[in-house]
């Protein structure tokens, strides 16, 4: 069983798409046909949604919509400032420009027909608890198909960042506040429905965060300064809990982590400055050579 696992991480997620951009040129074939399942959180759910959907994108044209698109989703009007108090009082974003980018993509296109299978998480505040979008459930089901640009939005609504979607009488967010990187539903999803089968796992991560704070720094934060720090530390975390879990289960024959240090781009969900991409570009690029052997070894496995 081929798995491709993408991790969360705004705009961030260009790196991972240059990842695929190659993986797929030196494969000559799309992600859709190196793949049995495919999962993403957040802005890698949108990356899954796009190579999964009825006439997938290819993924060097995912890069340039983060490119192109991602300033726009990332802008703030003054009025949006002021309104949402800099996003204290209301969501950073207005997610109007991310709406129109998914819906141009993904709107007319289901859940039901994506292929490989999908599998997406997001967390319904009204349960609460998580919830996954599967193709698997979408094809049983007319109450699970959903159009692809409502998979991507839930996903991708980052508390603070973007609003809640409402789905069915769920209050959806962001899955990346449990499974930012979606690797380990993933092989639980493939261990439940077929418990022999072996298993292939190529995880992409964002960028890993080096921004250090000293104690000094953080002893007197109280809930105002936290409220966006702890996203970012959660994120983090989860993303290499699960890293190190796989690791042990897989080993490093069927399991491939592509991670980069973000030395010099910021480590920002929303820094979409020309200057920023143009540095996670660099970043992708340095992973890309340093793992030359790797992606070779990876594509012979698929």
């Amino acid at each position: 069983m081929r798995v491709l696992s993408i991790d969360g991480g705004g705009i961030r997620g260009l790196i991972p798409a240059l990842v695929l951009a190659e993986l797929e040129r030196r494969a000559g074939r799309g992600a859709f046909q190196l793949f049995d399942l495919i999962a993403g959180t957040s802005t890698g759910g949108i990356l899954a949604c796009a190579l999964c959907a009825p006439d997938p994108l290819p993924a060097s044209r995912i890069v340039t919509l983060y490119t192109e698109e991602g300033p726009e989703i990332f802008d703030r009007s003054i009025f949006q400032r002021i309104r949402s108090g800099e996003g204290l009082l209301d969501e950073k974003y207005d997610s109007a420009a991310l709406d129109r980018t998914l819906a141009r993509f993904l709107a007319e296109k289901q859940l039901s027909q994506a292929r490989p299978d999908l599998i997406v998480p997001a967390y319904d505040m009204s349960a609460p608890g998580p919830y996954f979008f599967k193709t698997t459930k979408a094809r049983r089901s007319a109450e699970e198909d959903f159009p692809l640009s409502v998979v991507a939005r839930a996903t991708s609504a980052a508390p603070t960042y973007f609003e809640p979607l409402a789905v069915d009488g769920r209050a959806l967010i962001d899955g990346g506040v449990f499974a930012v990187n979606p690797a380990m539903a993933a092989f639980a999803e493939v261990r439940r429905s077929e418990p022999s089968t072996e298993v292939v796992l190529l995880s992409l991560g964002t960028g890993e965060r080096t921004r250090r704070r000293s104690f000094s720094e953080i002893e007197d934060w109280g809930l105002l300064e936290w409220a966006r720090p702890i996203l970012d530390v959660a994120f983090d975390g989860i993303s290499d809990a699960v890293d190190f879990q796989l690791r042990q289960l897989l080993g490093e024959r069927r399991y491939w982590r592509f991670q980069v240090e973000l030395t010099r781009a910021s480590d920002d969900l929303d820094d979409a400055s020309e200057e920023n991409l143009r540095r996670l570009r660099a970043h992708a690029e340095e992973l890309i050579a340093a793992r030359d052997a790797d992606l070779d070894a990876v594509i012979g496995l698929l």
